[in-house]
């Protein structure tokens, strides 16, 4: 009797974890989408008030991380899979599915009070990996003081990207120092003399930084879309697919929201540019 009744609560605790379950979405990942996931949350809670929306902006590697141990149901990306990642979903025989949900530019920042319009792809190498340390060294007519450059940190998509497009196989300068998020980069760098960082276009305050132009061409919406811009890069949602794409439930809905019309406005709202140009 007592295992009989035993097993009758296990029973009732799983059908209320289930059903618990089916009305939460977790999503993780990247710091870049956060502002716009943040939106997108809002608006969607209006839609559907009965699904607890859960959102954590630590960064794509997290994300992906999380994907792969089963504690997230959406993974915000603002880069690709890296080779790794591709290999653990074939040892694991997984399939994360990406949808490219907005496209955006890693935008140049300095302080504002520095006299710097444009700055070069090389330039941007010789300052990251320690080979240009001040200001007049880029051009004898910029103040003689000491760069302080500002970086993601390395489970930022961000990071990922910038590396690959500015520095290549280089290794990034231990005087560079990291910062946890897009928002804490705009406001140290705001706050910080001679200093440089790089973050999404869509943190951009131009009121608190200065935006430089990149080999010449600024992160315009047109420049991202055309490709001109050479620090333009897709953002992604990834979701596990393996036991089939999600047709119904939380993951489901959430996908069609972020891709309507009103999500993608969303996306323009947040400063980023919609994943068809809209």
């Amino acid at each position: 009797m007592r295992r009989f009744l035993l097993g009758i609560l296990v029973l009732v605790l799983a059908l209320s974890i289930f059903a618990v379950d089916k009305n939460a979405l977790v999503i993780k990942g990247s710091n870049t989408l956060l502002d716009v996931a943040q939106l997108w949350i809002e608006e969607f809670n209006k839609l559907y008030p009965e699904i607890k929306v859960t959102l954590e902006g630590a960064g794509s590697s997290t994300g992906i991380a999380a994907l792969f141990n089963n504690t997230t149901d959406i993974a915000n990306s603002s880069r690709w899979l890296k080779d790794s990642e591709v290999q653990n979903m074939f040892n694991q025989k997984k399939w994360f599915a990406p949808i490219l949900v907005a496209w955006d530019g890693i935008a140049i920042v300095v302080h504002k009070d520095i006299p710097i319009k444009n700055i070069t792809i090389q330039q941007l190498k010789d300052i990251y990996t320690g080979k240009i340390t001040r200001w007049n060294q880029i051009d004898p007519n910029l103040p003689a003081k000491d760069i302080v450059a500002f970086s993601r940190n390395t489970a930022s998509g961000t990071f990922e990207v910038f590396k690959e497009k500015v520095l290549g196989d280089e290794k990034m300068s231990p005087r560079v120092r990291m910062l946890e998020s897009s928002m804490a980069e705009l406001e140290t760098v705001a706050k910080t003399p001679f200093s440089i960082a790089y973050f999404g276009v869509g943190y951009v305050d131009p009121n608190q930084v200065k935006v430089l132009t990149v080999n010449g061409i600024s992160p315009s919406k047109q420049n991202i879309l055309a490709g001109k811009y050479l620090l333009s890069r897709p953002l992604f949602v990834f979701v596990d697919v393996t036991n089939g794409w999600p047709e119904e439930g939380p993951v489901a809905e959430y996908l069609k929201f972020i891709m309507s019309k009103k999500g993608q406005e969303l996306v323009e709202k947040a400063g980023f540019v919609a994943a068809l140009g809209q």
